[in-house]
């Protein structure tokens, strides 16, 4: 008995200990502190209590115990489901919409890691038996860090080069660069963004690059996660104050406007940089014939 309650003592810290270190509240402040977080602390220490059980129950052996997995499972879809709505929620409330591609990401992203978590506690459960406390804590540490590995993906500093751009008008139409935004029709709002917004140009290092920001959750992801972090001069009655990204048609760069509350084109383009590349986004065309050769002549054309 003393042997079954150690392995489960053994997984249940670890996996717990490895969801709170997944947890991070950062400038997407979601999920909230404190009530948010103490939710997925908690829902985090029962996967990994599931988890730890299951491998004593094995051996015992009382099968019917393993069940409570196909349980937590289904818990664990139901947390999707009420993070994907409650982000829809709030949604409603934004200066700068999220995407429904952005929350749905958050929300698989929840999900995912209480799989992580109860893995972790059932590796350091067997662990614990078959190699004491030592064998333990050495799974322990390598399912730590290889969870640590899905905390941050891929980002758009990873595919794309972000340069400044020049903000101007072509009489009641304002672009960056080359690139059309939208049009502004009251002179005084044209005057306050020559004055006062910065724009970047976003530019794809290659084919499937460029797939992914071509997709339009994934240009509101960055938007939403530059007016986060350097806040956007905008209310609820401005429209042409909404940050926007937009496509060259012939080259498949994006060009983004942005009227901040801190005028930093050094944090510009680091926000931009950092935004997740969407999972609902990523494509690779390059993966197939058709998709090389039409890479191949793209770059043979310049375009």
């Amino acid at each position: 008995m003393d042997g079954y309650l150690g392995m489960i003592i053994a997984g249940t810290v670890a996996g717990a200990l490895a969801r709170l270190l997944l947890l991070r509240v950062d400038y997407r402040q979601y999920p909230g502190y404190p009530h948010g977080t103490v939710a997925h602390i908690s829902l985090g220490f029962i996967a990994s209590a599931l988890g730890a059980v299951a491998v004593p129950a094995i051996l015992k052996p009382d099968f019917t115990a393993v069940t409570f997995l196909a349980l937590a499972a289904q818990q664990f879809r139901e947390i999707r489901g009420m993070e994907r709505k409650t982000l829809e929620n709030l949604e409603k409330y934004e200066l700068v919409k999220r995407g429904s591609d952005y929350i749905e990401g958050i929300a698989r992203t929840f999900e995912a890691r209480n799989y992580l978590v109860m893995a972790t506690s059932m590796s350091v459960s067997a662990a614990y038996y078959l190699g004491g406390l030592p064998g333990a804590l050495l799974i322990a540490f390598l399912f730590t860090a290889f969870s640590l590995t899905f905390k941050s993906g891929e980002t758009i500093g990873d595919i794309c080069e972000v340069h400044p751009a020049s903000i101007n008008f072509d009489g009641s139409r304002l672009k960056v660069d080359e690139i059309v935004i939208m049009n502004v029709g009251l002179r005084e709002m044209r005057e306050k963004i020559l004055n006062e917004a910065l724009a970047v140009r976003i530019k794809p290092k290659g084919a499937n690059a460029m797939s992914v920001i071509n997709d339009i959750g994934q240009r509101m992801a960055i938007a939403h996660t530059a007016a986060t972090i350097l806040g956007i001069k905008k209310d609820i009655d401005t429209p042409e104050l909404t940050p926007l990204v937009r496509k060259n048609l012939d080259t498949g760069e994006l060009g983004m406007y942005i009227l901040p509350v801190v005028k930093n084109m050094e944090a510009l383009i680091l926000a931009v940089k950092r935004t997740p590349v969407l999972e609902s986004a990523r494509s690779k065309p390059l993966s197939t014939e058709a998709g090389r050769i039409a890479a191949e002549k793209h770059d043979r054309h310049g375009r």
